[in-house]
């Protein structure tokens, strides 16, 4: 069981995994328009089709060069199984994390911290976007509404432990922002530039600050 540099190691939930032409869905996946996708926030795990015993036969009639279903690997999400001697790892200043918003404020975003570094966290911690931190550039000009909407998958840098009850996150470089976002329709977006996503089934863009590469 392993995973393979065409898939990722870690998920969440949403994240496009492979089309079912390679794979067999398995725990932790659901199919949606012949796509795999993961159903929830874990370790990416492909297992490969057992080989049937004995001598393989040759086969003297020629057939198409396509892969049953049965030979397929099959790709799960599974959660990350806590051990007794596993230590809580804690988000610190400098860390890269995904988080996803909870609710956004004229001044700030409000977001849930899933995963440090490669670490799927044992308990969400909650992380603050304040407006002065989403960008680089014309600070002044920021909208947090324009930047975040709830349910957005976001990668971000921890700048500061915060208060006691939130760390504080930036966006700022270009390779931070929105990696995931999901429609007001409720269709998952593709990324068309460093400011917009666009709905592929309406049409319609909607502004985010969007990570590097788009």
């Amino acid at each position: 069981m392993a995973s393979t540099s065409s898939s990722p190691s870690m998920a969440i939930p949403g994240q496009f995994l492979g089309p079912t032409s390679k794979f067999q869905p398995g725990p932790g996946t659901h199919i949606h328009e012949s796509n795999l996708y993961s159903s929830l926030l874990g370790v990416v795990n492909i297992t490969q089709p057992a080989k049937a015993p004995g001598p393989a036969k040759r086969l003297n009639k020629i057939i198409n060069n396509q892969t049953t279903p049965t030979e397929l690997p099959t790709i799960s999400v599974l959660r990350s199984a806590g051990s007794s001697d596993k230590r809580e790892v804690l988000p610190e200043v400098g860390n890269i994390v995904l988080c996803r918003v909870i609710r956004i404020m004229p001044r700030q975003a409000v977001v849930a911290i899933l995963i440090c570094g490669d670490t799927v966290l044992e308990a969400e911690w909650q992380g603050l976007i304040r407006v002065q931190d989403v960008r680089a550039t014309e600070k002044d000009r920021v909208k947090i509404y324009d930047s975040f909407r709830p349910g957005d998958i976001v990668r971000a840098e921890v700048i500061s432990l915060g208060d006691q009850a939130s760390y504080y996150l930036s966006t700022a470089r270009n390779e931070l922002g929105v990696i995931m976002a999901t429609s007001e329709a409720g269709n998952t977006m593709y990324p068309v530039n460093w400011k917009e996503y666009k709905d592929p089934e309406t049409g319609l863009s909607e502004p985010r600050k969007v990570a590097k590469p788009y």
